[in-house]
C-alpha cells in the first residue's frame, strides 16, 4: 500500500510539472498581437491540454496492455516529451532574449523570437530522433594485467539498455544481434534493462538471442528495469533464448573470470562487497565485472575485480539530463576510465528509455579488444 500511495504521489507531481510545462509553452504563444486570435487561441489550448496528459496517460497504460495502436500512442506521447525539453528551453530562451533587448532599447518583434526558436527546438528535436535510431559500432582496446595469453587479441561486445518495450522490440533486437554477429566477438555481454519494463510477451522479444552465440559464451545481468518487480519472466525468457544470466556468481572462461552481479545486489550498501567476497575473485588473475550501474566502482576496486562493464547513464541522452547525468557519474558517466587499479567501461546503451530522442550521446554496441 505504502509503495502504490508512493506511485501515485509521484505520478500527480509529474503531471502537474508537465503540466505546467505546457501551461508555460501556451502563455508564450499567445503573448502577442500574433497570437491573439480567439479560434487560434483555442485549438492551441486544447491541443497542448491533450498533450499534457499523453505521456502518463499512455505509460499507465504502456505497463498493463500491450497492442499495436497503444504502441503507436506511447512512441507518439514518448517523441513529444523529449521535443518539450527543447521547446521549454526555447520558450525560456525567447524571454531572456525578449527581457535583454527591452532593457537595452531595442525593438524586437517578440513573436518571430518565438517562431524562431521554437522551428529551432523542433528541429533539434527530430535530429535527436533520428540520431537515436542509428546505432554505431564503438572500438575500444583494454589493457588487462594478468590477462591470459588465450585472450590477447580476442574481442567482446558489450550492449546495454537496449529497452524492449512498447518503442523497441523484437525487430530492433534482430538488428542489433545482425550487427554483432557481423563482429564475429569471442564472447558478448548484455549489461541489463534489456527490457523496458512495460506491458510486454518476454519470450517472443528475446526470440532474436537464440541466434547470438560466442565461442566463449553469452552473459546478461539484470538491470533496474529488469527489476521494477518480479524479473523472473525475464529471466526465463532470456535463459530459454540460451543464454547465461549470471545472478551474484562467477564463471571461468578459458581462465578469464567473469563475474555477474544484477542491479538490485550491487546498489544495496554492503550487497556489492558480499558479494564478490563469497565468489571469491581471484586478484592475481584478470576478472571481468558485469554489472548495470557505474555506481560503486571503488567496492568492486578494493575486490581485485580488473574491468567493470556497465551501462544504465545513457549519457542522461540529452540536455539537460546529459548534465544531470554527467554530475551524478562523474568520469564514470560513460566510456573507459579508471579507478584505483581497476578499469572501467561504460555504454552509453543501444536503445533509449522514455524519449526516443538523443543529442549529444550515440546508441552504441562496444566491441572491446583485450591486450
Amino acid at each position: 500500500m505504502r509503495v502504490r500511495k508512493g506511485l501515485v504521489g509521484f505520478i500527480a507531481v509529474f503531471q502537474s510539472v508537465i503540466f505546467l510545462t505546457h501551461f508555460f509553452l501556451y502563455e508564450t504563444w499567445m503573448f502577442s498581437a500574433a497570437g491573439s486570435d480567439v479560434a487560434a487561441a483555442l485549438w492551441v489550448k486544447l491541443s497542448l491540454g491533450f498533450l499534457s496528459v499523453s505521456f502518463v496517460a499512455a505509460s499507465v497504460l504502456a505497463f498493463r496492455y500491450t497492442n499495436a495502436a497503444l504502441r503507436v500512442f506511447y512512441r507518439a506521447a514518448a517523441v513529444w516529451l523529449g521535443l518539450l525539453t527543447f521547446l521549454f528551453l526555447a520558450a525560456a530562451s525567447s524571454w531572456t532574449v525578449f527581457g535583454i533587448a527591452r532593457l537595452v532599447g531595442l525593438d524586437v518583434n517578440f513573436h518571430r523570437i518565438v517562431e524562431l526558436l521554437f522551428g529551432a527546438a523542433v528541429a533539434i528535436g527530430v535530429y535527436g530522433v533520428f540520431n537515436a535510431s542509428w546505432t554505431r559500432i564503438t572500438r575500444t582496446t583494454v589493457r588487462l594485467a594478468n590477462l591470459p595469453e588465450a585472450w590477447r587479441g580476442r574481442r567482446a561486445a558489450l550492449i546495454s539498455d537496449v529497452h524492449l518495450g512498447h518503442v523497441r522490440n523484437s525487430s530492433f533486437l534482430r538488428r542489433m544481434v545482425a550487427k554483432i554477429l557481423r563482429e564475429e566477438p569471442d564472447a558478448v555481454f548484455i549489461a541489463g534493462d534489456l527490457f523496458d519494463g512495460t506491458a510486454i510477451d518476454a519470450r517472443r522479444a528475446t526470440e532474436p538471442l537464440n541466434e547470438l552465440t560466442a565461442p566463449h559464451g553469452v552473459y546478461f545481468v539484470a538491470g533496474n528495469h529488469e527489476q521494477f518487480g518480479d524479473d523472473g519472466k525475464y529471466l526465463r525468457a532470456i535463459t530459454a533464448a540460451g543464454v547465461r544470466v549470471l545472478s551474484n556468481e562467477k564463471v571461468e572462461a578459458d581462465g578469464l573470470q567473469i563475474i555477474g552481479v544484477p542491479y538490485r545486489n550491487a546498489t544495496r550498501d554492503g550487497h556489492l562487497a558480499s558479494v564478490l567476497r563469497a565468489v571469491g575473485v581471484d586478484r592475481d588473475r584478470a576478472s571481468i565485472l558485469l554489472t548495470h550501474a557505474p555506481d560503486r566502482p571503488e567496492i568492486a576496486e578494493a575486490a581485485g575485480v580488473s574491468l567493470q562493464l556497465s551501462g544504465h547513464t545513457h549519457v542522461g541522452q540529452f540536455i539537460p539530463w546529459s548534465w544531470m547525468a554527467r554530475r551524478v557519474y562523474r568520469q564514470f558517466v560513460y566510456g573507459l576510465s579508471r579507478i584505483g587499479k581497476m578499469q572501467v567501461f561504460t555504454s552509453s546503451g543501444a536503445g533509449t528509455w522514455g524519449p526516443p530522442l538523443r543529442l549529444g550521446s550515440n546508441p552504441e554496441i562496444v566491441m572491446l579488444e583485450f591486450q
